[in-house]
């Protein structure tokens, strides 16, 4: 998958997205410093979400359209929703202002008109989030336009993604899965991260995270077991609020997950069970087979005249039993490794 030029895959650093979400408090200036931020951070790119609230739901508070319990307990989806979204009127600067700072931005939409909006504005890809990962007619919609499109799999059954998967495969469409817990935050008990590596070998495509946990334990961990993207909501500060900002990263650590993912990545390298090279120096540790008093040729060795020491320039200590009792075929000084051209014929 490459989004705006970025390859992304496991052969990459993760791929880091800064979900601003509602935390723009209702001002465009705050996400000009949001996407500063996100830039200086360490993110790779910047996601927005595109809905109003007429457009996710309907003003209404009768059963299922009123919260019970959460962070947004007591509030209707109407509500919630006419605080949260990101006003249309602002995408266009907002793309400018990504791309005058150099970071690509997309976004999440949440219905056609959505779409629309994202692709006059030339998106360099779409999100899925995890509620709409059923709504298989909107996932059609944007796969027709051709572009990276990064899926959230939360609440979502192994059927339900392998029918976006059956879906945007037949629509050759360039995709990839994120795993995701909807939990607003989410407990890091049901993170469920054994998942990532089993999505990858199950459905052989690109997988990441869309965390919503807090801190940054849980993303680093997922990195190290191969997530190749990485969601996590991002605020200025959680002290000054904002409807996601209990579950979002503050800039210093934002920062500092974005460091402990791509350690992890780097970490991860190649299975190598030979010497590395920061290994090469460190052999003086291992115990090895060395002369440890003075012999002369034709001496027997004994275990007076050999010992398994530090360092490890002689030969393997399991070599002992077989050098025991045979004779040596020159003059030995003590400190000398042994090597099997000591002995004699």
């Amino acid at each position: 998958m490459t989004i705006a030029e970025r390859v992304i895959g496991s052969d990459q650093p993760p791929y880091l997205i800064a979900e601003l979400s509602g935390n723009h408090k209702g001002e465009l200036d705050r996400v000009f410093k949001l996407i500063d931020m996100a830039k200086a951070s360490g993110a790779d790119a910047v996601k927005i979400q595109t809905y109003t609230a007429d457009t996710i739901t309907i003003d209404h508070d009768g059963p299922g359209f009123f919260i019970e319990g959460g962070l947004w307990k007591g509030r209707t989806l109407h509500n919630l929703y006419q605080e949260a979204y990101t006003p249309w009127e602002w995408h266009a600067a907002i793309f400018a202002h990504a791309a005058k700072v150099g970071i690509p931005v997309f976004s999440s939409p949440f219905d056609p008109t959505a779409v629309d909006l994202l692709a006059g504005l030339d998106a360099p890809a779409f999100k899925i989030a995890s509620f709409e990962i059923v709504d298989l007619p909107l996932i059609r919609y944007v796969a027709r336009l051709g572009k990276p499109i990064i899926v959230s799999t939360g609440m979502a059954s192994l059927g339900e993604i392998e029918d976006v998967v059956t879906l945007l495969r037949d629509m050759n469409a360039s995709f990839a899965l994120l795993h995701c817990t909807s939990g607003y935050p989410t407990p890091a008990e049901e993170s469920a991260l054994r998942t990532i590596p089993h999505m990858a070998q199950t459905f052989r495509t690109v997988v990441g995270l869309s965390d919503h946990s807090h801190g940054i334990a849980v993303p680093v961990a997922a990195t190290a077991l191969g997530a190749n993207i990485i969601e996590k909501h991002f605020t200025l500060s959680r002290a000054e609020g904002g409807v996601d900002a209990d579950f979002s990263l503050e800039p210093a650590e934002f920062a500092a997950m974005a460091d402990g993912c791509r350690t992890a990545w780097k970490a991860l390298g190649q299975i190598d069970y030979g010497l590395k090279p920061s290994e090469k120096g460190a052999i003086y540790g291992r115990r090895s087979l060395y002369v440890v008093a003075d012999m002369r040729a034709g001496d027997v060795l004994t275990p007076q005249t050999v010992r398994s020491i530090r360092p490890g320039y002689g030969l393997p200590p399991k070599y002992l039993p077989d050098i025991l009792g045979k004779a040596v075929n020159r003059d030995l000084k003590k400190g000398e490794p042994f090597a099997w051209n000591m002995l004699a014929n």
